[in-house]
């Protein structure tokens, strides 16, 4: 009998089990409901979907603003919820809300700025205009609209707001119209940016009433006036920049009450008269660009007293003076641009004590003399342009120096000067010939020792010659 039990065991269940994984097939198929998959997935589905972490009037007021802006996508199908992680789009950011002593906010999530414009962001479709709703959205701190309204023309419509801390408005050419005076409701904004778009008209004297004020950027419109006297009252501005319009009278001396003014672009406009005395109050200025206008006269005699300025530009003024010393006492420049403003005499050697120097451009003008041999030691000099004035002499430059310039050095239309033959440029064409060159048209065609060596040859040369004929003559006379 048991050699049948086990040819039966071997022959017909040839994988043997042990009696554990029997036993616990049979536990789990007695303890376990059976559920099929059909009804696991009508489960899932039947689960109610995630509701809004955000005020449903804010949310709604958020729709309407995508709407009217972007096509990219149906904004309310495709972000439901948009501050909710997961669901949010590039260009919006949502903060929760802080405030604890509303139990039942203590989950709600607000937006707190929006991008449009330009990728990844959303893009503004051609028939957007300026949506005035994002003033109704009660925690927007910052919003940006660049390159947004180009096909549509529009105005900025601002209404009452205490919450926007930046507004910036750029690259919009189809913006335009007047700043509204009404943008000094928005009493909490710390930077307003209105750049590159297509405004017009004065700048509101009720703009300077904006006392948070940090940064100021009108540029690149068509603004014209003067600059209200106003603009002193903004006593935290940092940043100041009114460049590219049409601006037009006396810089406001009220300019000077700007104490923690760092940067000041007013060029390219139509400012007349000299520089205020005032400027000299602002003692954290490191960038300065009066470039393009046309300002007058000497400079402010405090100038030196700008000792953080690292940048000077004032090109294309009809100064018609001659370059100031005090230029040299300001040791942190790296660029100074004096170029094409009628700046005559010599250039000053004290010049050479702006050891940081990087650039200097002094194109255009009428300066006279030679370049003062102590350049050569501006070790941080790596652009030098004083083409086209009326210096002479030899370039006092060793090749090391050439060399570290190389095409960043422009001494052209200068008829006087030469180089040293014994400083080689490696065929990099700086603007003048070697000295003594038959190409020279300079009246100075080599240093004046050469030519008195010259000259001293030709007439040792002239005695020899006298010497050998009365030689010669005393030989086949006698």
């Amino acid at each position: 009998m048991r050699n049948f039990i086990d040819f039966y065991n071997n022959t017909m269940y040839p994988f043997k089990l042990s009696l554990f994984p029997l036993l616990l097939m049979l536990f789990l198929s007695t303890t376990t409901p059976s559920v099929s998959t059909n009804e696991h997935v009508t489960n899932i589905k039947s689960l109610p979907p995630p509701q809004p972490n955000m005020n449903p009037h804010e949310l709604e007021t958020l729709f309407k603003i995508m709407e009217s802006i972007s096509n990219d996508q149906n904004w309310r199908k495709s972000h439901p919820n948009p501050c909710q992680q997961g669901s949010s789009w590039l260009g919006i950011e949502c903060k929760k809300n802080t405030n604890l002593d509303n139990d039942h906010d203590n989950n709600i999530y607000h937006v707190t700025r929006l991008d449009f414009g330009t990728h990844p962001n959303p893009t503004c479709k051609k028939t957007a205009t300026f949506p005035s709703l994002i003033f109704q959205l009660p925690n927007l701190e910052s919003v940006f609209f660049i390159q947004c309204f180009t096909q549509t023309k529009t105005r900025i419509s601002v209404q009452e707001n205490r919450i926007l801390q930046q507004l910036s408005l750029r690259s919009n050419p189809s913006l335009i119209g007047t700043i509204p005076p009404q943008i000094s409701s928005l009493k909490s904004l710390q930077i307003l940016t209105l750049s590159q778009n297509n405004l017009l008209g004065q700048i509101p004297e009720q703009i300077f009433t904006l006392n948070s004020l940090v940064h100021l950027d009108l540029s690149y419109n068509k603004l014209t006036g003067k600059i209200p006297n106003q603009i002193g009252s903004l006593n935290n501005l940092v940043g100041l920049d009114l460049s590219y319009n049409s601006f037009t009278s006396p810089i406001p001396y009220t300019i000077g009450q700007l104490k923690t003014l760092q940067k000041l672009d007013l060029s390219s406009n139509s400012f007349t008269g000299k520089i205020p005395e005032t400027i000299e109050n602002l003692q954290f200025l490191n960038f300065l660009a009066l470039s393009n206008n046309k300002l007058t006269g000497n400079f402010p005699k405090g100038m030196n007293k700008l000792q953080e300025l690292q940048y000077f530009l004032m090109d294309d003024n009809p100064m018609s003076i001659k370059l100031p010393e005090e230029f040299s006492q300001l040791h942190k420049l790296q660029e100074l641009s004096l170029s094409a403003s009628g700046y005559s005499g010599e250039i000053p050697s004290s010049y050479s004590q702006l050891l940081n120097l990087t650039t200097l451009s002094l194109q255009n003008n009428l300066l006279t003399g030679e370049i003062p041999m102590e350049f050569s030691r501006l070790s941080h000099m790596y652009h030098l342009n004083l083409s086209r004035n009326l210096l002479d002499g030899i370039v006092p430059f060793n090749s090391s120096f050439l060399k570290r310039l190389g095409r960043n050095l422009d001494l052209s239309g200068n008829p006087g000067l030469c180089l040293n033959p014994h400083e080689g440029v490696n065929g990099i064409y700086i603007g003048v010939n070697v000295c003594g060159s038959k190409n020279n048209s300079s009246s100075i065609t080599m240093p004046l020792k050469n030519r008195c060596e010259e000259a001293s040859f030709g007439v040792i040369t002239s005695l020899f010659l006298v010497c050998v004929l009365c030689i010669l003559e005393l030989f086949f006379f006698v």
